[in-house]
């Protein structure tokens, strides 16, 4: 387990639930991945990232899905992409499991 954290360092962190609305192949990547567009709704907006999820998903199983991400990284380079969110998932290895509420929820809907 890692070192315990206060609730004052928790509480910075912004999770929020979004809808995948484009997915694309990430060739430059280093390791297999997509390049994601996320809706977070109006708030927010649409974001970018990329995800290292082709062992489990195909883009047409990602397309339209609901998943939990991290909105308040700072942006991060990664190949010719930059990348503004990052996706949660449980991770075992190199296959990654995407978290995603059980019922379709509002985009950009906070988890706490």
């Amino acid at each position: 387990m890692k070192e315990q954290i206060m609730w004052s360092d928790f509480s910075k962190i912004d999770m929020r639930i979004g809808t995948i609305i484009d997915v694309n192949d990430f060739p430059e990547a280093r390791n297999p991945a997509y390049q994601l567009k996320i809706d977070f709704g109006e708030e927010i907006g649409v974001l970018k990232t990329s995800a290292q999820i082709t062992l489990r998903y195909t883009k047409e199983q990602l397309l339209n899905r609901q998943i939990m991400a991290v909105v308040n990284f700072p942006k991060k380079q990664i190949a010719n992409f930059m990348s503004e969110c990052l996706v949660m998932g449980a991770v075992e290895g190199k296959d990654v499991i995407l978290l995603s509420p059980d019922a379709k929820v509002p985009n950009g809907l906070k988890i706490g």
